[in-house]
């Protein structure tokens, strides 16, 4: 077998590079271990849905308890009709409750020429609350009660003025309840509260002596005023509450009656339903035509489809519930909450 000296030579100079290659790979190996180990060991990111996560503003939890206390504590001035001392009395309450909450408080005063030659006095409370904000929600309520029970199945009760527990004082014990949570937890958009004076003086068919407060409110509207829409509620406290979309408030404001519907399902408040009921006069009317969006929350079956409470002696806070002023309280409450500013 002949052999090749050269090729012998690389071959051993091969072997002996390929031996110092090794050597420093282990090398390097052993001090790539040294490193790792002296390290200390990353830190964990934070997933992005917490790096991102927006918290939405809180809502208020609505107390229907609360505002039932409101709803009695209206009662127990008596009839509250234009010239009474419980009329008198019930400004001075509503006065002051708002006064602990909101950021402004105005009294609208004016008179009225009503049957028989009698001067009414009337006074409309005008309530705001975050005065800066330019997004504004105007919020409705009358406080009067009707002067006569012209519906008591009692004839001889037609000229005594009514309790108003359902008509008049209802609303205005929801909106008492979301104005003292507005004060302890401003949302991002103004509000501003409308108690009306008036509503309910006019006799049956003289609709011209009716919403005698949103009438003048409507013809003297503060420099400025424009709300993207309003909510009346009128009649909110019927222990049977059924709440149908009413047929102005359609008319005027489509939008705003499928945003508070269907926030009410979003929310499970059943009282809500979709059906359709005929046109009510109310104070929604006259702030419509000024230019102000107003839906109505009204259940005009008191307590059902007899409705024989209604503009009677029977109006009294047993025939309401905390329970059907806090289901109204709740919707009003989330859409307020999460209004885009």
């Amino acid at each position: 077998m002949r052999k090749y000296p050269v090729f012998s030579r690389l071959i051993s100079t091969i072997i002996i590079y390929h031996e110092m290659i090794v050597r420093l790979l282990v090398v390097l190996s052993l001090a790539f271990q040294l490193l790792s180990c002296s390290r200390e060991p990353p830190k964990p990111q934070a997933p992005a849905t917490q790096q991102h996560r927006i918290i939405p503003q809180s809502i208020p939890v609505f107390d229907g308890r609360r505002a039932f206390d409101y709803l009695v504590a209206q009662t127990k001035f008596g009839h509250r009709n234009p010239g009474s001392e419980g009329h008198r009395k019930c400004l001075n309450y509503l006065h002051q409750e708002l006064l602990q909450y909101a950021d402004a408080v105005n009294l609208q005063p004016f008179t009225h020429q009503g049957y028989d030659k009698e001067v009414l006095h009337l006074t409309n409370i005008i309530a705001s609350f975050n005065l800066n904000a330019t997004t504004r929600i105007l919020l409705v309520a009358h406080w009067d009660t009707r002067p006569r029970a012209d519906e008591d199945p009692d004839s001889t009760k037609h000229n005594q003025p009514i309790i108003g527990a359902n008509d008049g004082a209802s609303g205005v014990a929801v909106l008492l309840e979301i104005a003292r949570h507005l004060k302890t937890t401003p949302p991002s958009v103004g509000i501003d509260i409308l108690l009306t004076d008036g509503e309910d003086y006019g006799n049956e068919g003289d609709n011209g002596n009716y919403l005698l407060g949103a009438r003048y409110f409507a013809k003297n509207l503060p420099s400025g005023f424009q709300p993207v829409f309003g909510i009346l509620l009128d009649m909110v406290g019927d222990k049977q509450l059924e709440l149908l979309k009413e047929s102005n408030s359609i008319k005027f404001a489509p939008d705003v009656v499928e945003l508070i519907w269907s926030t009410a399902r979003e929310l499970g408040v059943h009282q809500f339903t979709d059906a359709v009921q005929q046109e009510v006069l109310d104070d929604h009317i006259p702030l419509s035509q000024a230019g102000i969006r107003t839906v109505d929350l009204i259940d005009f079956d008191y307590p059902d489809s007899s409705n024989r409470y209604w503009h009677t002696t029977e109006d009294t806070p047993d025939k309401c519930s905390p329970e059907s002023l806090e289901a109204v309280g709740k919707v009003i409450m989330h859409i307020i909450y999460t209004q885009p500013s």
